[in-house]
């Protein structure tokens, strides 16, 4: 199993200490640094600015958003991002939610899976440098009965393949993820759930592909915080599991708080989304059981933390990737070198 880390969203006002966690990891030998994306800052951008001030650690979206760019706009991106670092892109995508995508980017939330099919086909198309024509029920390229004529990408990557990965929540995606893309890229993960809520979807899709999980890589994003006090360190992720659970989307469409009900909190997902939705954030975030945070976060002393990893990495994580939690630089810097020290505890690294 290797280890990556997350950046979150730029403009946060951690940005120099974001660049300065990259550089630590990259020192640490950890394996990927990916950075986010919703309604302020993109993702490119970042990630271009951390590759020129970093030597060895692969840089990931995590994720380009489909309602932002058009496809081939995609391929271009990174077609570039893999030359400037000189090989060490991976293109995360992902549908984003229907409030971003329709509010912020006017794009109809609509048939996500077959958007998605399509978007990855004609990005995978556009890399290969031959001549883009593609016909589907969402994109048809060139435009017919008019100027415009099949070009191919100019930009040569540094590599002919450059790993694609997808945001997967739900069974149907997880599946196609398995199917189309090179790994995925899941959010909440408990180990003790991880097979039932996501692998064995993801697994079902490389299946009816005809492929096997040996190659694929299966990438969760948990919070890392450092200290012996677990339930004081589990209360610092309260508001961002309120938010994710009880916030994000619409009470219809919430692909957070259906995925905190499959892991068997369905009434306090309910409680949390009510809360939350009637302006009582405080109150969502008190509803957050300590359970669902321990059992989606690394907490505690590096031993504890140490084992946590011994159980995604049975699960079958590949890459575990931590967002370092800290009120300071030097603590999210100790929270790096803790992960480090626990890989090595456990003998994963």
């Amino acid at each position: 199993m290797r280890l990556g880390i997350n950046l979150g969203y730029w403009g946060a006002g951690m940005d120099g200490d974001n660049l300065a966690v990259a550089q630590e990891a990259d020192r640490l030998g950890y394996d990927v640094c990916w950075a986010a994306e919703a309604y302020g800052s993109d993702a490119p951008t970042v990630l271009s600015w951390v590759a020129a001030q970093t030597e060895r650690i692969d840089v990931g979206s995590a994720i380009l958003q489909i309602p932002a760019r058009q496809p081939a706009m995609t391929a271009m991106t990174a077609a570039t991002l893999d030359s400037l670092s000189g090989g060490r892109f991976r293109l995360g995508l992902g549908v984003s939610g229907p409030q971003v995508s329709e509010g912020w980017y006017g794009v109809k939330f609509d048939k996500p899976l077959a958007r998605t099919r399509e978007y990855v086909e004609i990005v995978r198309k556009a890399m290969t440098r031959e001549r883009l024509s593609y016909e589907g029920e969402h994109w048809t390229l060139p435009l017919p009965d008019g100027p415009g004529k099949p070009v191919k990408l100019t930009v040569h990557p540094q590599r002919e393949h450059i790993p694609l990965y997808i945001a997967a929540i739900g069974p149907k995606n997880l599946e196609q993820t398995g199917e189309i893309a090179d790994g995925a890229l899941l959010i909440f993960p408990s180990a003790d759930h991880l097979e039932e809520t996501a692998i064995r979807h993801i697994r079902a899709g490389r299946e009816k592909a005809g492929l096997t999980m040996d190659g694929f890589d299966v990438c969760p994003t948990l919070p890392l915080a450092v200290g012996d006090d677990v339930a004081g360190l589990a209360d610092m992720f309260r508001p961002y599991t309120a938010l994710y659970v009880g916030g994000m989307g619409s009470r219809k469409q919430n692909f957070y708080n259906q995925l905190a009900q499959r892991m068997g909190y369905e009434k306090e997902a309910a409680e949390i989304q009510d809360k939350y939705l009637s302006g009582d954030k405080a109150g969502a975030a008190a509803a957050v059981p300590h359970q669902l945070i321990d059992q989606t976060a690394l907490l505690g002393p590096v031993a504890r933390i140490a084992d946590r990893m011994t159980a995604y990495a049975a699960a079958g994580v590949t890459t575990l990737t931590l967002a370092p939690a800290g009120f300071t630089l030097d603590e999210r810097l100790a929270a790096l070198r803790a992960g480090t020290e626990a890989m090595e505890l456990a003998g994963l690294a």
